[in-house]
């Protein structure tokens, strides 16, 4: 009797044990649920907590947004504007705050159940994706509201004031950095396409007229302002995430 197909069986068997999660406990149903409601729980709480804090914490964090808008008077069109708004706030920064520690617990959770090759792709994949959205908001910040509130500020100043809502200056910061955020997660989408076999770096590379015309769009979409300025800045950051993402992908040899 030929020992080769022996053989050939105890590599696969080797070769899977290799890729098993290591100290696998066989978990039922309701655990799974019932982890999942306590890592829930967790996760609800911590946002409570720095919700609460930012709240307390709300005059230094409005100080800071509005750090971009030199030279602005900001008035209280509406009674309770201000106490509204900056309950608005405290939930925008108890939400940014949650988001690094509820991936955390959503990598504990899904950990136990991934094989070793799975944990090389995904855990790298959602830490990236926090550090991308962080990057965003701070380019948001020190870039893009910067250069949009510099031109609403100047076009027309010398025939009108500049005097702004609080509430609906917030709400313009607030959207800006949240969707450039959304937008620096470009990469991420790249590498789970790529990864996945879905799209080659060589075919994504080939489709770069038409990424030029959506990444306008996209610029156009995602800036609130509609001054051509924060369009274009945002409209070439979306093509350097791009093609950024596009050069890992040949580097990953996908």
């Amino acid at each position: 009797m030929s020992l080769e197909p022996q053989n050939n069986l105890l590599a696969n068997i080797n070769t899977n044990s290799e890729n098993l999660p290591e100290n696998d406990v066989p978990m039922s149903i309701t655990e799974h649920l019932e982890e999942l409601r306590q890592r829930t729980v967790f996760v609800f709480i911590f946002f409570l907590l720095a919700a609460t804090i930012s709240f307390t914490q709300i005059k230094i964090i409005v100080e800071i947004f509005q750090a971009p808008a030199i030279g602005i008077k900001f008035l209280q069109l509406a009674p309770g504007e201000y106490f509204f708004s900056s309950i608005k706030i405290a939930i925008y920064c108890g939400i940014v705050a949650t988001t690094p520690f509820g991936v955390y617990q959503v990598i504990l959770y899904i950990l136990p159940g991934l094989t070793n090759k799975e944990r090389k792709v995904i855990l790298p994949i959602l830490i990236g994706s926090i550090v991308l959205f962080i990057v965003g908001g701070i380019f948001a910040y020190f870039v893009l509201a910067p250069a949009a509130l510099n031109f609403l500020i100047s076009y027309g100043a010398d025939i009108v004031e500049p005097l702004w809502s609080f509430e609906q200056y917030f709400d313009f910061i607030l959207l800006l950095l949240f969707s450039t955020g959304l937008a620096f997660e470009i990469p991420i989408i790249q590498l789970l396409l790529g990864i996945s076999g879905t799209v080659s770096a060589s075919q994504m590379l080939l489709a770069w007229r038409y990424i030029i015309i959506i990444s306008t769009i996209i610029g156009a979409v995602l800036t609130p302002s509609t001054d051509p300025v924060t369009q274009i800045i945002m409209s070439s950051a979306v093509l350097a995430l791009y093609f950024s993402g596009v050069i890992i992908l040949f580097l990953l040899r996908k």
